[in-house]
């Protein structure tokens, strides 16, 4: 497999979004790369796709930028470009949630690792002994592909749902320790930092999402695969390219995982 695909994120506070949009997508054009970019005054959110020599000449070029410096990016491998085109957007916000108190590029969720999450699943409890309740924050679709077959899934169309969702269910998760999680990381950074600033405590978030635990853990204690927002469809466990397989109501339901 000859084609990288990327995807990498970073909270950030930006000002010079038009400017920003026409230098980056000139350096895509440049590189032949094809993807998506979302630029908001909150940071940038990007998908990319190319050899490997083009990304990583792109990368070189973005890391020069100290708003973008050490920004890392998760890894997986194709056959084929799974984009039909470079786009750069801009929008409100790299991830929507329409709660503007918060404010992730003040400061990150304490964040998890995933072999450190891999071996609370393993013990059946964090290293404090408190119950870990896993919360899948991604939309219905994507979880029908895989997921921890344990967490809460709300089956929301959309991630602006989750606060309403978890407004309706907060019991559950007193005196626990909350892990969320998501493909990449931006919605289970910016869903912890939610909840803590509605007063849930002992929240973290998944270190780099499913990807990051694919990358490092493997498939360990998930089921099913992981969907991606291009046309891979989704990515197996060693993050090879998987046709989407819906995981059937009795495989997707697992223990305490609602669906509602």
């Amino acid at each position: 497999m000859s084609i990288l695909n990327i995807s990498a994120y970073r909270f950030v506070s930006l000002d010079d979004l038009p400017t920003l949009r026409e230098r980056m997508l000139e350096q895509c054009h440049a590189l032949a790369l094809k993807g998506t970019i979302l630029l908001a005054p909150e940071g940038i959110n990007l998908f990319l796709a190319a050899p490997r020599e083009a990304i990583e000449a792109f990368l070189t070029w973005l890391h020069q930028d100290p708003r973008f410096a050490g920004m890392q990016a998760k890894e997986s491998l194709s056959d084929d470009i799974p984009f039909k085109r470079m786009r750069v957007r801009l929008k409100k916000e790299i991830i929507t949630l329409r709660h503007p108190t918060i404010r992730p590029e003040g400061g990150r969720a304490p964040a998890v690792a995933a072999a450190t999450l891999k071996r609370w699943l393993d013990q059946g409890r964090d290293d404090a002994g408190r119950e870990v309740v896993l919360l899948d924050t991604r939309n219905a679709y994507e979880t029908d592909a895989g997921m921890f077959p344990q967490a809460v899934d709300y089956r929301i169309d959309s991630f602006t749902q989750l606060p309403n969702a978890l407004a309706a269910d907060q019991a559950r998760y007193t005196g626990k320790t909350i892990v969320s999680y998501c493909t990449g990381g931006i919605r289970c950074e910016k869903a912890a930092l939610y909840m803590q600033d509605v007063g849930m405590e002992n929240v973290y978030q998944l270190e780099g999402g499913i990807l990051k635990y694919f990358e490092e853990v493997g498939g360990t204690h998930w089921q099913g695969d992981c969907f991606v927002f291009d046309e891979r469809g989704a990515v197996d466990p060693s993050l090879s390219p998987a046709p989407l397989k819906p995981l059937s109501s009795a495989e997707d339901a697992g223990d305490g995982a609602p669906h509602t």
